[in-house]
């Protein structure tokens, strides 16, 4: 199953890779793009949880690995949960 990992920046101009373990991040994000958070969150929980599912129907467990990166999204998310106007910036997709 092909993997992907995403670079992102944050509203404090920090950036990281995210991983995906299947390519439909790709329907849900934009490489140059900024998401307003909650929408990027949003959109984050769904990619997650069909990548997980994708793995699941494959291999008959769902991704820890995409689980983890979820919970690492959504905790780096809360430190501007108080920014109104925060964004994420989706730099660009790099295949795994």
């Amino acid at each position: 199953m092909p993997a992907m990992h995403y670079r992102l920046r944050w509203p404090d101009a920090s950036e990281n890779l995210a991983y995906s373990p299947s390519l439909v991040i790709e329907d849900f994000f934009t490489p140059g793009q900024d998401y307003a958070l909650a929408d990027f969150l949003r959109r984050a929980r769904e990619a997650t949880a069909i990548a997980s599912a994708r793995v699941e129907a494959r291999y008959g467990f769902a991704c820890s690995a995409a689980l983890d990166q979820l919970a690492d999204t959504e905790a780096r998310a809360a430190a501007f949960a108080d920014h109104p106007d925060a964004r994420v910036h989706v730099l660009s997709f790099n295949p795994a």
